[in-house]
């Protein structure tokens, strides 16, 4: 049993995990409780219709759990089966037709539109076909065709766009674990270059002090200066390199962002500083407010055009991110919540202006160290 409810890789569950689709595969058991009630109410009791509706249960549980949980290419097989019990049940339980809109909407979370019309034009037939056979009452069908139709028009909606979030955000994954990683080898190479000849000078100098400190001290003092001097400037430069690892993380949070708005057809213009010296937890901020504005216009502005612009002027800290899209961003929705409260937390403030189909304006200030960098335009092809 465990194993059958154990999701597979390349299961709904297993591919895209998502919370609602564990929800709906347990509510939607609840059903059961009519398939018994129903009949039990208007019919009373009697095995001509209780034990085959008994019967069916056991094999319409594993066929759903597995819908869920097995390999996505055999939901056919499941809606199928499933269906098939309907077809059992369709004189002897009339609540029984669940099942046939259960076997018409499973393909539908296959994310294929044309597997799931086949299938539910399948069912359609099979159900007029039995309505006009046995001149079965006709509401029935249009209980089946419509909703059928409806709930499975959900759940390939619902399993396309999550389909599409989940390659996403692994695009996303993907293109900051590549920036991290080509960062690392920059600075590496940095290191290298630095080190590797300063580290030489600096030796050759110590040996010559150290073979110059009896003969002629004068010349040793001079020698252990500069090596000093090299020392000190040495030192300024490493920490000069090992400052770009942290402004590392918003560079790759905006070359995410160009990645998932022109992934939408929406081009994305930067006008950001060549060095940022920010503290870590500013600028870890910083790039989940940027991060979150952007998958806004991705998602919500119909946007054909967006720019994000970074200044400074003295101690503070300017950021605006602006889209040509529909606007109406609400001014205190869940996401635009937690950007506030993370630019809050960090000292600054956001400022929203998004009036209806003129666009939205989000304007960032944050107070930071006072720096004198340079503006560098990167325009999104």
């Amino acid at each position: 049993m465990m194993r059958i409810a154990t999701p597979t890789p390349d299961s709904l569950l297993g591919s895209l995990g998502a919370p609602y689709l564990r929800w709906q595969a347990g509510v939607q058991v609840f059903w059961l409780i009519a398939l018994i009630q129903a009949p039990l109410m208007a019919r009373g009791f009697a095995w001509s219709w209780f034990g085959p509706t008994i019967a069916t249960i056991p094999v319409f549980l594993y066929c759903y759990l597995r819908t869920f949980t097995g390999p996505v290419r055999q939901l056919p097989m499941h809606a199928i089966a499933i269906g098939l019990l309907g077809l059992v049940l369709w004189d002897i339980n009339p609540v029984g037709l669940g099942y046939l809109l259960y076997g018409c909407m499973i393909p539908s979370y296959t994310g294929r539109l044309r597997i799931w019309l086949t299938a539910a034009g399948i069912t359609f037939v099979v159900v007029g076909g039995l309505t006009l056979l046995l001149h079965t009452d006709q509401a029935r069908m249009v209980v089946v065709v419509l909703g059928g139709f409806l709930g499975g028009l959900g759940n390939y909606v619902y399993v396309r766009s999550a389909r599409r979030d989940l390659e996403l955000r692994l695009s996303q994954s993907e293109v900051r674990r590549l920036a991290t990683l080509a960062e690392r080898e920059r600075i590496g190479r940095d290191l290298h270059d630095l080190l590797g000849h300063t580290l030489s000078l600096i030796t050759l100098k110590s040996e010559l002090a150290k073979r110059l400190a009896l003969a002629d001290p004068e010349r040793a003092r001079q020698e252990m200066e500069e090596v000093e001097r090299v020392a000190r400037h040495t030192l300024g430069e490493v920490r000069a390199a090992v400052t770009g690892l942290r402004v590392g993380d918003l560079r790759s949070e905006l070359v995410s962002a160009r990645l998932m708005l022109e992934a939408s057809g929406i081009s994305l213009r930067v006008e950001l500083p060549d060095s940022i010296d920010l503290p870590q937890a500013t600028e870890a901020a910083l790039s989940l407010v940027v991060r979150e504005a952007v998958t806004n216009i991705h998602r919500h502005s119909r946007a054909t055009d967006a720019r994000v612009l970074v200044t400074f002027e003295g101690n503070t800290m300017s950021v605006r991110i602006v889209d040509n899209g529909c606007g109406g961003l609400a001014a205190h929705g869940n996401g635009v919540n937690g950007m506030r409260e993370r630019v809050r937390a960090a000292g600054g403030a956001l400022r929203i202006d998004s009036p209806p189909r003129k666009g939205t304006t989000l304007d960032i200030t944050m107070p930071v160290a006072d720096t004198a960098p340079r503006i560098s335009r990167e325009n999104a092809a």
